[in-house]
């Protein structure tokens, strides 16, 4: 319910809740106090199959007692455990305490087989075939979702098995990367540009970079524009790590190729981010990961052959 942004729904389900409980205690004692209309023989007078009658007995004591139970058992729940709106119970008992608990638990028993890796160079895990399988099942696990089964990304999520890294492709910077996530900003750089004509000629201009085909002319044309981008992808487009302004001349579009693809970042910008897998792994299983997804651009174990 926390997760609500207002208050209504948190006080919506706990007037259904109650009212539900109070519906069935009153339900209970109506029909308890409503009697049919019986004749001599204590039947209502209904008769199926020529001889089959309906009874006007009450309802057996052990039966209401089992109705009286629940309710007061479903009163008490929701006095002890999560039930009525935003309120926690009084036990403070919590789906998200429960997964912390066996995350920990989890975590406690892996413990052991991580402490084997912690001391363990990126190169030398690289090249281990435990820690390989490890980080792999964490990868399928955590990253699979978004660049892919086998890690080469799609359009708007990097490639981790081609070398060309937006932030810095060493132990280092990838493990930062997967603790604290990235947030990659491009700002609409149009009215920078100039005239769309003007972002046209720098679309060029951009593909001429990797030797893409492209008009030469506009290419020519947009050189001079290309100063808006610089600042972050540098003079010869060769981006900047530290920014993690991608490289332009290398021909690795992650979000689409072509003049059109190129105007519309210009026009539009982007955002995109990685979110930061820190608090759900731990640092030892980042350590592992990060050997992992460093290993699939360096391959050391083909090059050890």
């Amino acid at each position: 319910m926390s997760d609500f942004i207002s208050g209504f729904w948190s006080h919506y389900v706990t007037v259904i809740s109650l009212a539900s409980i109070a519906a069935c205690a009153f339900l209970l004692w109506i029909t308890n106090r409503a009697r049919a209309p019986a004749g001599g023989d204590n039947t209502t007078g209904h008769v199926w199959d020529e001889d089959l009658r309906e009874m006007n007995n009450p309802l057996p004591r052990w039966w209401v007692g089992l109705f009286v139970l629940t309710i007061v058992f479903g009163l008490g729940y929701l006095v002890a455990y999560p039930g009525l709106g935003s309120m926690r119970g009084q036990l403070g008992w919590s789906t998200v305490g429960e997964y912390d608990k066996e995350i920990a638990k989890a975590n406690a028993e892996l413990a052991p087989v991580y402490a084997k890796f912690a001391a363990m160079p990126t190169d030398q895990m690289a090249r281990d075939p435990q820690a390989m399988a490890i980080g792999e099942r964490l990868f399928l696990n955590n990253c699979a979702q978004c660049h892919g089964s086998d890690a080469r990304g799609s359009k708007g999520f990097p490639n981790l098995s081609d070398g060309d890294w937006l932030h810095g492709g060493d132990p280092a910077k990838i493990q930062e990367s997967i603790t604290l996530g990235r947030i990659g900003v491009m700002p609409p750089m149009a009215a920078a540009v100039g005239t769309p004509d003007d972002v046209k000629n720098v679309a060029n201009y951009v593909l001429s970079l990797s030797g893409s085909p492209h008009d030469s002319v506009r290419a020519g044309l947009g050189k001079a524009k290309f100063a808006a981008c610089a600042a972050c992808h540098g003079t010869t487009g060769g981006g900047n790590q530290a920014l993690g302004a991608p490289n332009l001349s290398d021909r690795i579009w992650l979000h689409g190729y072509g003049q059109d693809a190129i105007i519309s970042m210009i026009n539009t910008g982007k955002t995109n981010q990685m979110p930061a897998q820190q608090g759900r792994l731990t640092e030892a299983q980042i350590h592992v990961l990060a050997s992992y997804v460093w290993g699939l651009s360096n391959n050391p174990q083909s090059a050890s052959r």
